[in-house]
């Protein structure tokens, strides 16, 4: 096996992780580590992330919701906009460049870490216990839009749906983390099932890559929660704002030829 393809392996651990604790951040890992250190093409990391971060999130929810850290109701109807979104964001991504792709990537993580580090109108303390459901009307738009972002550049919506769900709809993040993974499941397999008309995927590295992030999830799971809410929303904030500046630094530099046709 070859040594970048075992630290891509070992960086596993960290998605997971993250996918657990935050409920995103799971692509914002995979994307780049699969891309930079695996050596994957940008559309073939996009696809793979969708898939690594669906599965993920789909075992990781399942701990949340036995703490009563995921709101169904909410999160369904997010869901199901969100794989319409990401069903079409899928196919369009297929058909742009990868280095466009990413660069789009790294834009929406700066503005979505910016929201996040600003912050949000307080929650009050009783309000994970008595919930006041988001206008379905809005859940759809807002769940729509986040699948198309998803979709095209391969996120699976985490570090936009935690913000979505606590700027907008006023949850705590602990609950907005649960309900996002969730969520996450649910569009990934939509983008997924788009993305692969146009990508192969080399399956025993995804795979063993996404068994190494569900381990992980168990970890991330078990902190989620006992981490002040003010602290974990603006370390989400700088953690994604790292990330997304590394990717602009790698990538505005191929863009500019593509761009100018050199």
């Amino acid at each position: 096996m070859e040594p970048n393809l075992i630290i891509a392996l070992a960086l596993a651990v960290l998605v997971g992780v993250s996918l657990g604790m935050l409920g995103g951040g799971g692509s914002i890992l995979t994307v780049p580590i699969l891309t930079y250190v695996a050596g994957f093409e940008p559309q073939q990391a996009i696809s793979a992330s969708l898939f690594i971060v669906g599965v993920t999130s789909a075992v990781s929810v399942f701990h949340h919701a036995r703490v009563g850290r995921v709101r169904w109701r909410t999160g369904l109807i997010f869901g199901v906009a969100g794989m319409a979104g990401a069903f079409a964001g899928g196919i369009v991504g297929g058909f742009i460049p990868g280095t466009i792709l990413m660069v789009l990537f790294a834009a929406m993580m700066v503005a979505t870490a910016t929201a996040m580090i600003r912050g949000r109108k307080k929650v009050p303390a009783g309000s994970i216990h008595e919930p006041t459901p988001l206008p379905v009307i809005r859940i759809i738009r807002d769940g729509f839009f986040v699948g198309i972002a998803a979709g095209l550049v391969g996120a699976g919506g985490g570090f936009l749906i935690v913000p979505a769900l606590t700027l907008l709809g006023g949850l705590p993040v602990a609950v907005a983390v649960g309900t996002s993974l969730l969520v996450i499941a649910m569009q990934s397999s939509a983008g997924l099932t788009a993305h692969l008309f146009t990508v192969d995927l080399p399956w025993p590295t995804i795979l063993a890559f996404t068994g190494i992030a569900v381990a992980g999830s168990f970890v991330g799971a078990a902190l989620a929660g006992r981490i002040h809410e003010t602290a974990l929303r603006k370390g989400f904030g700088i953690f994604v704002l790292v990330i997304g500046a590394f990717v602009l630094v790698q990538e505005i530099p191929r863009l500019i030829p593509l761009l100018s046709g050199a």
